[in-house]
Parts: C-alpha cells; structure tokens; sequence
C-alpha cells in the first residue's frame, strides 16, 4: 500500500479545505490562505505539527527555516513552485497541488531571473506571507 493510505487521506483533507475557501472573488490574505490550505499539515505557526501531520507518513517541513536552510535568503520561485504543484525529482510529495485553488489575477514578478514572469496574486501573496514568518 505505501503512501496510496496518506496520499488519498491528503486529497481529501484538500478537498475538505476547499469547500471552505472563500467564493471566486471574496477577499483573501497570504495569512488566510495559509490557515485554510498549509495549516492543517504544516501547523498555524508553520513548524510542521498541524492536526493532520500525525497521519502523514512523511511529516511536513518546518515552513518557518526556509531561508535558513537556503542560506538566508527566502527561495521564491522554489516556494511558489511547490505550492502550485510542481515536482522536483522523482520523490514522491505528500504536498497536494494547490495551483488550481489559488487561481486569481495575475501581476508580472520577477523571481530572481530577471524575467517578469505572470503569477497569480494569492500565489505570490501566500509565499510572502511565508516569507514574513521565517525565524
């Protein structure tokens, strides 16, 4: 069975989250994005202990020692990778897609690369409130 069990249990907590997210076009904050999507796994102050990290075979990560761990420096276009559901590698993710949840008007940001790159609002919004949480 190996991550089949905490795979569909991870969809359908995304699922239950989704329900609650706001109608299309309601405000939305990186803050609250984060209470409704991250918080669950990732806990409401980011270090990995929400209410369904107990059932995940692979535990969430420490949200709040990314810039730490990538040598002071917050990594953008990794973070908003990851959330929108982008995976790097072949090691399975117990991280769900949350691209389609975010779906908002996009503003042209620049990720480091020099490029103007169109990204959704609440993608951006969500990774700096990540960025604004960091030890």
């Amino acid at each position: 069975m190996g991550l089949a069990k905490p795979f569909v249990l991870g969809v359908v907590a995304v699922l239950a989250v989704a329900a609650c997210l706001p109608p299309g076009g309601a405000q939305t904050s990186g803050a609250s994005d984060f209470a409704a999507l991250c918080a669950p796994c990732h806990g409401p102050t980011g270090v990995g202990n929400g209410p369904a990290a107990a059932d995940l075979v692979i535990k969430p990560a420490n949200l709040t020692g990314l810039s730490e761990r990538n040598g002071g420096t917050f990594p953008l276009a990794r973070v908003m990778s990851k959330i929108w559901g982008y995976s790097e590698g072949a090691v399975p993710s117990m991280m769900p897609e949350f691209g389609p949840l975010l779906d908002s008007p996009t503003v042209l940001v620049d990720v480091g690369d020099g490029i103007q790159t169109p990204t959704p609002e609440r993608l951006i919004d969500l990774a700096d409130y990540l960025a604004s949480i960091q030890g």
